[in-house]
């Protein structure tokens, strides 16, 4: 059927009907009568030759050509409005999915898209917080913000800054932490990067101990348990500032050890859009700026 012959008021009329339940609730919704909808969805049913809804004595039920045409119509519906929806006062606003790996969107990120908003306004910028081994294609997502080396397959990465890790904990530990073989007397919080404490005790001169303490698959997580006394963590400290400034946690001893960056990634096969760039501008600006 040649779908320019197809009435989209009836459309309208079945997909509110359908969804509703209920020709009067529709009528309703769309602004016009339940006689007016009635018609409509005769008139859809007589183009299609088709019985869309069986008429009951309470209302009306889909019939299975029903069911088959009413999420069709519902999709294509909600998409229409949402691309509607990102034209405003004459602009079109870009839809920009961002992902980021918990820490550093609420230790760094959170506090700075405001300047963003401002820079951009016409950019709506939608976040999701992710652990570091986001899918992006099944997420939904423009780019990701993750921790690591910035060698990831079939991706494309900038670096954003270093997060050298440091032990934290929380002020009652703290007091018993004087010299850094103290640690090996304390119950060390993990990441699932194993390697992580053996590097920062190779970094001050002491053989690393075997393993104990609990494991995390999020820095947040980790961090909150140690500023409630379970241990020490080693967390990059710099998603961490205002804990430590409100002396929630302490840092017991200043070295630190580098096992990665913060990079802004996206697939390679996903051509950058005006936001993305826009978004990757901005980043590297504000990740370069003496406060960063």
């Amino acid at each position: 059927m040649d779908i320019s012959k197809l009435p989209l008021n009836a459309l309208r009329a079945f997909e509110a009907s359908a969804r509703l339940c209920s020709f009067t609730r529709a009528g309703l919704e769309l602004r016009v009568s339940q006689t007016a909808v009635s018609h409509q969805v005769k008139a859809l049913e007589e183009l299609l030759a088709v019985s869309l809804f069986e008429r009951l004595p309470r209302g009306v039920a889909l019939t299975d050509e029903g069911h088959a045409l009413l999420p069709v119509l519902s999709d294509a519906f909600r998409r229409m409005s949402a691309a509607i929806s990102r034209f405003e006062d004459g602009n079109f606003r870009e839809v920009l999915t961002v992902g980021a790996v918990g820490t550093f969107a609420t230790g760094w990120l959170l506090s700075r898209l405001p300047d963003f908003s401002r820079s951009h306004p016409h950019i709506d910028l939608r976040l999701k917080t992710n652990n570091n081994r986001a899918d992006m294609l099944a997420d939904g997502l423009d780019c990701f913000i993750r921790f690591g080396d910035g060698a990831w397959h079939g991706t494309s990465a900038v670096e954003l800054m270093t997060a050298p890790l440091s032990p934290v904990t929380s002020p009652g530990i703290a007091r018993r932490l004087e010299y850094p073989e103290d640690l090996l007397h304390e119950p060390l919080l993990r990441s699932y990067r194993m390697d992580e404490w053996t590097m920062w005790f190779q970094a001050v001169s002491l053989p690393p101990p075997r393993a104990r303490g609990w494991m995390f698959d999020s820095s947040l997580a980790m961090v909150e348990a140690a500023a409630q006394g379970a241990g020490v963590a080693l967390v990059p400290v710099r998603m961490f500032s205002r804990d430590l400034e409100s002396g929630r946690l302490v840092r017991p001893f200043e070295t630190g050890v580098v096992t990665g960056s913060y990079w802004l990634t996206w697939l390679k096969s996903r051509e950058e859009t005006g936001a993305m760039e826009k978004f990757r501008q901005w980043l590297q600006a504000v990740a370069d700026a003496p406060d960063a």
